[in-house]
């Protein structure tokens, strides 16, 4: 079930928030040189930006997303501008790195090379239907334990490999405020499945994916309050992660979190006051949203992740609508992507 994946099958997309992408890009040239890049930078970023020669990239700005999501309800601000490089690229595989992130040393003090990691966690077979108590049976040096099924081993085909990051914990900003000194220091080297039906939460910070298989459900969905459009920072990602989730799930396909790790930059630290004011009504509606995704069954009709997308959509209509307007926005929002995602798909913008 191995399978051989190429350079020029995998985009590296890259969320731009800050003006100095030139060392950001010269501090992962010898992991990044290889690829074609994705730059999509904040519509709220004004500086323009300096990029160094020798990268095979696109730049995406402000007035791309205009230009191709224009009637869209898809907001592509801040870090949500990520989900843009999604929806443009043609390769099969994407690798998402923000740039406020480095490059992370392991436990013997050498630089690791996330995009060789998640190409090798996607290239190898999960096992969500069964825990293998040694993480990932497929890494060398490993295999099954003791009991494990032999009609199981084949493991099925892994579509996401989430990333973790060093130093900032990936803490809410409630945590956040509780322990604003805490840092990450800890290097786990370790590989393992998610199972079959444990909820998880992913993030465009450091993730990799089958754009061709899984794509459509990494939607930007639960992403405005009110007439404000006030964006709930994090809380996107989250939703967007248990859409790509529960369809895995359902789809028969899986998903591997751990190695590897990035080193994350302070900065988010000293806001987290703010981030808890943009947060908190979020905080308050995973109380719902949980429980709706660990009860969620998809029909059998649904065997694509845009089926999938629209039959959440309707879902999130019927049962959560009532509790809250963001429910409604987030459903119009879903079927939104999908529409805008075909749209794209079958023109050359």
């Amino acid at each position: 079930m191995s399978l051989a994946i190429e350079n020029n099958e995998v985009d590296i997309v890259i969320a731009v928030l800050h003006p100095n992408i030139n060392s950001f890009l010269e501090e992962w040239w010898p992991f990044l040189a290889p690829f074609h890049l994705i730059i999509v930078q904040d519509p709220a970023l004004k500086e323009e930006l300096q990029i160094p020669l020798g990268f095979d990239l696109q730049v995406y700005s402000k007035s791309d997303m205009e230009r191709v999501a224009s009637g869209s309800s898809i907001n592509f601000s801040g870090y949500s501008c990520r989900y843009f490089g999604y929806l443009m690229s043609r390769k099969k595989y994407i690798i998402s790195i923000d740039d406020n992130c480095h490059p992370a040393r392991n436990n013997y003090g050498v630089l690791v090379d996330a995009v060789d990691q998640h190409i090798t966690n996607l290239q190898t077979p999960s096992t969500p239907f069964f825990f293998n108590t040694l993480y990932d049976p497929f890494r060398e040096g490993a295999d099954f334990v003791r009991g494990y099924p032999f009609s199981l081993r084949q493991g099925v085909q892994c579509v996401i490999s989430s990333g973790l990051w060093l130093n900032l914990a990936d803490y809410d900003a409630p945590t956040q405020i509780v322990k604003p000194h805490e840092r990450n220091a800890r290097y786990v080297d370790a590989v393992l499945t998610v199972p079959l039906g444990a909820m998880t939460t992913l993030s465009g910070i450091n993730v990799g994916f089958n754009r061709d298989v899984i794509g459509p459900a990494f939607v930007p969905g639960l992403q405005l309050v009110g007439e404000g459009k006030r964006r709930w920072e994090t809380l996107e990602d989250i939703w967007s992660g248990f859409c790509a989730k529960a369809i895995c799930d359902h789809l028969g396909f899986g998903v591997k979190t751990g190695l590897p790790y990035v080193h994350r930059d302070d900065a988010e630290v000293g806001n987290a006051m703010e981030r808890l004011k943009k947060e908190c009504e979020g905080v308050k509606l995973m109380e719902s949203i949980v429980p709706f995704f660990q009860s969620l069954r998809l029909p059998t009709t649904a065997v694509t992740a845009d089926d999938c997308v629209l039959e959440i959509a309707g879902m999130v209509r019927e049962k959560l609508g009532m509790l809250s307007p963001i429910y409604l926005q987030a459903a119009n929002a879903m079927e939104s992507w999908i529409k805008l995602w075909k749209a794209v798909g079958a023109n050359t913008v």
